[in-house]
């Protein structure tokens, strides 16, 4: 049977995700679900983003998607353990990435960027509990911060002032090592390495849950040509779909590594972008 990949996210932030999977595979079909029409999950309860994960995840698999990866850390901590149990396909999740910051770090002072839920969870928890050793992490919410990069706002301003005030005393009290917890916010990368000094590290999960999901799709016997033809990722949003193509289209003015995409509109046209 061939692979085909569902991701989804509650907006945009689950396209860095597709971008790292479709430049390790680039015939690797591609399903992208932005559940833009209850963006942000960051401030929602986790009971209704439990709900709404089980919701996205029958829709991709009704669809044709095999292998699903949930892009979010928010309804991952919220919701991966239900649709482990509700569905048969393979199901990937995301985390912070707290485990190779701390390994990474020499100062022993990690920092993990996140939206409220993320925080709030019990995943992260978790994480911390499990992996921080001798090493002090410090949570550290960005509420808004999604928000602004879902209207395809990248760097500017405002952008570099919520990410100074956020960052700048607790990277002088020593931290070296900065976890990016929100797929959101890897395309936040240029800034925040403008903004850092040199020797603090920026880790993030999208490559590596890239990599896991090729690993599973191995696992599950599923096929997929490493050498075929690139194909485009098939968009669909819950939300307006003009809307989230302007997103598109001003990550891409600004920069933002995206793979190729086709944004699917209402009576089943799909549009390149």
């Amino acid at each position: 049977m061939r692979a085909t990949v569902g991701i989804f996210d509650s907006g945009v932030g689950g396209l860095s995700v597709a971008e790292a999977l479709h430049r390790l595979a680039p015939a690797l079909p591609i399903h992208y679900l932005a559940d833009s029409a209850f963006f942000p999950y960051g401030e929602r309860s986790a009971d209704e983003i439990r709900e709404r994960t089980v919701e996205m995840v029958r829709r991709l698999i009704e669809d044709g998607a095999n292998v699903i990866v949930i892009a979010c850390n928010t309804a991952s901590s919220a919701g991966l353990e239900r649709l482990r149990a509700e569905f048969t396909v393979p199901i990937v999740g995301m985390e912070p990435p707290v485990k190779p910051a701390v390994e990474r770090s020499r100062s022993r002072r990690v920092l993990v960027l996140a939206t409220t839920g993320t925080i709030s969870g019990q995943r992260l928890a978790r994480l911390t509990e499990r992996h921080s050793g001798d090493a002090t992490i410090v949570t550290i919410p960005m509420p808004g911060l999604a928000d602004i990069v879902e209207g395809g706002e990248i760097d500017g301003p405002r952008v570099e002032q919520m990410l100074r005030t956020a960052l700048d005393e607790p990277v002088a009290l020593g931290a070296d090592e900065v976890a990016l917890g929100c797929t959101h916010y890897a395309f936040l990368r240029p800034v925040l390495r403008r903004i850092l000094p040199a020797h603090v590290e920026l880790v993030e999960a999208g490559e590596p849950v890239a990599r896991r999901t090729l690993h599973v799709i191995a696992e599950a016997g599923l096929e997929y040509d490493p050498a075929g033809v690139e194909v485009e990722a098939l968009c669909y949003a819950t939300g307006d779909v003009t809307a989230f193509e302007s997103t598109v289209e001003r990550l891409r003015a600004a920069g933002a590594a995206l793979p190729p995409l086709r944004i699917s509109r209402p009576g089943g046209v799909a549009t390149p972008l």
